[in-house]
């Protein structure tokens, strides 16, 4: 998954590649529009992220929606429909991977996608919602900026507890290290705010402590910090949006190091959004700006970058927050678009998230 080799102009040839593979869909039946995807790198290189597919709303519960189907819908200028996506924002999945939740900022709402009973179903009424987090009992978190705080309801979708604080201004990102019954929520304040933060509670509702050392730019301080995530060692990565970077905690709070920084480049960032981790332990940071998402390793290198700017099935406009199941399913929210995009990883073990060791000193 190594990106020495994927150089810019391969970025221009890519994007027209993917075009004329749709244009030529549209006009190939519809079983050839269906075997029609998208993968990162582009050929001849191994494919390591495959497009799988669009979800707009209640009708991908149940089957997949094709390119075709994708394509009509927004070059036919239709607008979202009652059950459809209009702004999403907060992505979780369940832990056997057949739920898929995602809140819906315009709507007011969580919309819950039962891929295993092919059912859907919604919460609704919530006062600006966000982020979404699951704890070990399945129980599901959902930030309300309105409220300014956490709602949790059970897995039967009743609510059975609020999480707040007087200290809480802008509840956003999500995140729960479930070993250490803790829940990160990113507190992504205001133009005025003192400070940018992320609160720690316990899965109780006590308020436990912060991350963050001030409103700014050096290492440990925020600019409108948005998303979280937790890795198996309880490490937190936190998407730093104004500051073009997203900063990794250790448990207690630690400062360790920062990916990414301002930049058009290989690693860089514009506006970085959601945050997630696959099985390998790599970062994926959904950025908004250049409307892509990038991979790095554990040690800040970067892998590979998939998506960029269109409305075409497998692009993104403006990417909100992302998660990754068990399986390395990745669902990235697709704002501008209406849609949650799901790609996979594929072709990948443990050793492509690193360089083959040479013997020689680095340069």
């Amino acid at each position: 998954m190594k990106i020495k080799t994927y150089k810019r102009s391969h970025i221009i040839s890519f994007f027209l590649i993917g075009s004329l593979l749709v244009l030529t869909g549209c006009a190939s039946t519809a079983k050839k529009q269906n075997e029609i995807k998208l993968s990162w790198p582009p050929p001849p290189q191994q494919a390591r992220i495959k497009f799988v597919r669009s979800i707009y709303g209640e009708s991908a519960v149940g089957h997949k929606e094709s390119f075709s189907d994708s394509l009509t819908n927004f070059l036919g200028g239709e607008k979202p429909k009652e059950g459809e996506l209009v702004q999403p924002m907060g992505i979780a999945v369940s832990d056997d991977g057949k739920k898929l939740y995602v809140s819906d900022f315009a709507q007011s709402a969580v919309f819950i996608f039962d891929f295993g009973h092919k059912k859907f179903s919604a919460i609704h009424r919530l006062e600006r919602p966000v982020g979404v987090a699951l704890d070990a009992k399945q129980n599901l978190y959902i930030a309300e900026q309105g409220l300014k705080g956490v709602s949790v309801y059970n897995p039967a979708g009743k609510k059975i507890n609020f999480i707040t604080d007087k200290s809480l201004e802008r509840p956003t990102g999500l995140a729960i290290d479930r070993k250490r019954d803790k829940l990160y929520v990113v507190d992504t304040g205001h133009t005025k705010s003192k400070a940018h933060t992320v609160k720690i509670f316990n899965l109780e509702g006590k308020l436990l402590g912060h991350i963050g050392k001030g409103k700014g730019g050096l290492p440990g301080m925020f600019m409108f910090p948005t998303y979280a995530a937790v890795d198996k060692d309880g490490n937190v990565y936190i998407s730093d949006t104004l500051n073009s970077r997203v900063q990794k905690f250790d448990p207690n709070g630690k400062y360790l190091m920062s990916y990414g920084k301002r930049g058009n480049g290989w690693g860089m960032f514009d506006k970085p959004k959601g945050v997630a981790l696959d099985t390998f332990g790599n970062v994926y940071v959904a950025d908004s700006g250049w409307s892509n998402v990038q991979i790095f390793n554990q040690k800040g290198q970067i892998l590979l970058f998939f998506g960029g700017r269109g409305p075409l099935p497998g692009m993104l406009k403006n990417a909100t927050g992302i998660a990754i199941d068990k399986q390395n399913n990745i669902y990235v929210g697709d704002y501008i678009n209406h849609r949650i995009e799901q790609y996979r990883l594929v072709n990948t073990s443990a050793a492509d998230s690193f360089e083959k060791e040479t013997g020689k000193k680095p340069k």
